[in-house]
């Protein structure tokens, strides 16, 4: 939950926002009751004032995209668990060389 409260609150002060979600059903709270107008409520919370899209990290072409978008961005937050964005070649080590003013932030809930 720290990496979706961390991009609401920054959603909230006015940031622009975009949650990337895996294209296979996407996040798990989307699921999880209550329900408000068909999405779980906690979902729609933790994610008011963003812009959502998919992409397969696992593919080459949605690393790609992922990597276009980092080129840009301020501030990425992730909270996968430990590894993975390096096991899909997009961690701090290779984003900073791409975009050496990114901050980077790793939230993972179970540690590091």
């Amino acid at each position: 939950m720290a990496g979706p409260f961390a991009g609401m609150l920054l959603a909230d002060l006015g940031a622009e926002v975009i949650k990337v979600e895996n294209p296979s059903g996407g996040d798990f709270s989307r699921q999880n009751a209550p329900f408000l107008d068909g999405e779980g409520a906690g979902f729609v919370a933790l994610n008011r004032n963003k812009k959502s899209m998919t992409l397969n990290l696992k593919s080459e072409r949605g690393r790609a995209l992922f990597i276009e978008l980092a080129k840009t961005a301020d501030v990425l937050v992730e909270n996968f668990r430990p590894g993975t964005m390096a096991d899909l070649g997009i961690d701090y080590a290779t984003l900073s060389r791409i975009n050496p003013r990114l901050v980077y932030s790793s939230a993972s809930a179970f540690g590091q």
